[in-house]
């Protein structure tokens, strides 16, 4: 409701001034080419996404004041704090980085700010900048409709600070003109009612800007117009803090709870910090006056001093909270705590990690490992096994060949709920982002990601086909039948064994040449399973109806191996590098396998390591 009221009143108010004020059309002109400039600048550190960020902000989590530096670093040189945090919850949701290295991030990035005030008050003010922003865009025009992304990224930065220096010289000449009709410098407020209002009056338009630092550049420069008074710009300065925690807020409606503790954390941040300097802003003006003497800052240069006080109350607030960090984090994980784990529901797919290449990759991948420890629960319990049992056993044929008893539970339900959702969100996922501006190779990832999904689900599919006769026939021991079942349930226990044991091993122990042998042996197990067969009904002792409902559950259990195995080398074998490129040649197609068929003699347990 109030979203719906903002939109026509901003309006309302826009037009009012239009008409009252030609001069306060340059002001308006000035903030929107402002925000403008401040859009362009993300979209064009957007599109360095990927690479350099990512690897800083990876690096970034080692420790708090790695994290703290990384904020004021990365706000810095970015000029968007609203950036920042938007990029800091999008990796928290996705698992990259911890809440205490998220934590430090926003506490730097709140240091890093600041530096837009010095920028403004130091430079926009002092220097016709306008004279540089003309230059910027025609150049960064240029380098915008390049191919290469990273040219058309360092266009948008370049035309992003070109309307920020544009902006800014709007906003200061409209200011400047519009004294000479309308002194707003007589609505000045002294005292507490005027701290306490004026802090409103910030935080508000901070909220309908979403930038503090858009904020910070209306206040500067109506400052160093006259048109408010020092007293007061203070306040709105303190109020820009409280407002820009809107963003974040914002940001962390699509996150998972990782990503409101960080948004919760944001806002705590910057009411205290709002809170310390509003308390004291007597000593914080002293200080700042002193500090202003020491640096040679004239008395009377009061937009420096604003920018000193910014700097000053910022840092204040980061000083207080650092010792309270992990009072904070025990506080943010009892507010907002962890939900209890619903396995039906997706884990990492929120929409806050849609908007970077390296959350969307590696949320993909956490999702499709969410669903394949769902599979293999699945898949144990329709063979009537218990997954832990049968991965700690030292002889897994023995631990399946005692599990007789039938695991109670309806594996139609557990599938639609525990799979087949899951399923249908990772779908979702790879198509709403396949539409945005992600890179080809991470998007042929994520589709990777999506067809290994396909495979476990297959596998899953081909266990519920198998579960009625598996159950029926190793509940008790009824002969050749029942130990071709067990056999099934065997084959298929030691490729789920194997599959975990790959799956803890590092990286460099893994080889896609041990898959190719997995392959083959399946492939070789089937011809023998058909031979046996074919021996059991001319011995008479299976008959042609069971057999020919085994060969159909065979076919099944071999399907859910082959599958199971392709989605493991899909899942973890990297195809860059040497080695790999020496296994691809080495690897067996399924040309190679089915060449095996003739030679298969007998039934081979080598090179399984169990």
């Amino acid at each position: 409701m109030m979203k719906k009221l903002l939109l026509p009143v901003i309006l309302l108010i826009l037009t009012l001034g239009f008409w009252a004020s030609s001069d306060f059309q340059e002001i308006a002109a000035g903030v929107a080419i402002f925000l403008f400039g401040m859009l362009m600048l993300e979209d064009g550190f957007r599109s360095f996404s990927g690479g350099f960020l990512e690897a800083m902000l990876a690096k970034a989590t080692g420790s708090v004041p790695r994290a703290l530096g990384f904020g004021v670093v990365s706000t810095t040189i970015m000029q968007s704090s609203s950036l920042v945090s938007v990029i800091t919850i999008s990796f928290l949701s996705a698992g990259l980085i911890s809440l205490i290295a998220g934590v430090g991030i926003i506490f730097g990035a709140n240091i890093g700010t600041t530096t837009g005030a010095w920028l403004v008050a130091g430079f926009g003010l002092k220097v016709k900048i306008s004279a540089f922003a003309l230059p910027m865009l025609a150049f960064a025009i240029v380098l915008v409709f390049q191919k290469n992304k990273y040219l058309r990224g360092a266009g948008l930065v370049l035309a992003g600070l070109g309307f920020l220096f544009l902006g800014i010289h709007h906003m200061k000449e409209g200011f400047e003109a519009f004294k000479d009709q309308f002194d707003l410098s007589r609505f000045a407020l002294t005292g507490l009612i005027g701290l306490v209002i004026y802090t409103l009056i910030g935080a508000a338009a901070t909220v309908v800007m979403q930038s503090s630092h858009a904020t910070m550049t209306l206040i500067i420069t109506a400052l160093a117009a006259g048109q408010i008074t020092y007293e007061n710009a203070l306040a709105l300065a303190i109020g820009a803090n409280i407002g820009t925690t809107i963003t974040a807020i914002i940001g962390a409606l699509t996150a998972n709870y990782q990503g409101k503790r960080l948004a919760l954390a944001h806002l705590v941040f910057n009411l205290v910090t709002a809170g310390v300097a509003l308390v004291f802003i007597g000593p914080i003006r002293a200080t700042v006056d002193f500090i202003s003497a020491g640096v040679g800052i004239p008395a009377d240069d009061f937009t420096l001093k604003l920018a000193v006080f910014h700097t000053i109350f910022n840092t204040l607030g980061v000083v207080i909270m650092l010792p309270l960090l992990k009072w904070l984090i025990t506080m943010l994980e009892r507010s907002i705590p962890q939900p209890e784990e619903d396995l039906s529901e997706p884990k990492f797919l929120s929409g806050a990690v849609d908007e970077f290449p390296q959350t969307v990759e590696y949320a993909m991948r956490l999702e499709v490992k969410h669903l394949y420890d769902n599979a293999v629960e699945l898949i144990a319990h329709g063979l009537n096994l218990h997954r832990q049992e049968i991965f700690s056993a030292q002889d897994v044929e023995a631990a399946v060949r005692t599990s007789r008893a039938p695991v109670e539970f309806d594996i139609d339900d557990r599938y639609e709920t525990r799979v087949k959702t899951l399923y249908s969100a990772i779908v979702e996922f790879a198509t709403r982002v396949g539409a945005k501006d992600i890179p080809a190779d991470v998007m042929e990832e994520v589709y990777s990601l999506r067809d290994v999904a396909g495979r476990i689900v297959r596998a899953v599919k081909a266990v519920k086909h198998l579960r009625r006769n598996a159950t029926r026939y190793t509940q008790s021991d009824q002969g050749a039948v029942t130990e071709l079942y067990d056999q099934l349930r065997i084959e298929i226990a030691r490729i789920l064994v194997e599959i975990n044991r790959f799956d803890l091993s590092g990286p460099d122990e893994r080889s896609s040449l041990w898959l190719d042998h997995e392959r083959a042996q399946v492939v070789s197990d089937a011809h023998d399973t058909n031979a046996r067969i074919d021996t059991l009904i001319r011995n008479r002792t299976l008959d042609a109806s069971m057999a020919t409902s085994f060969l159909n559950d065979s076919r099944y259990a071999y399907a859910a191996m082959r599958d199971l195995l392709d989605a493991a080398q899909a899942f973890h074998i990297e195809p860059e590098g040497a080695l790999a490129e020496v296994e691809r040649i080495l690897s067996l197609d399924d040309a190679d396998l089915e060449d095996l068929l003739p030679r298969a003699g007998g039934k081979n347990d080598g090179g399984r390591g169990i």
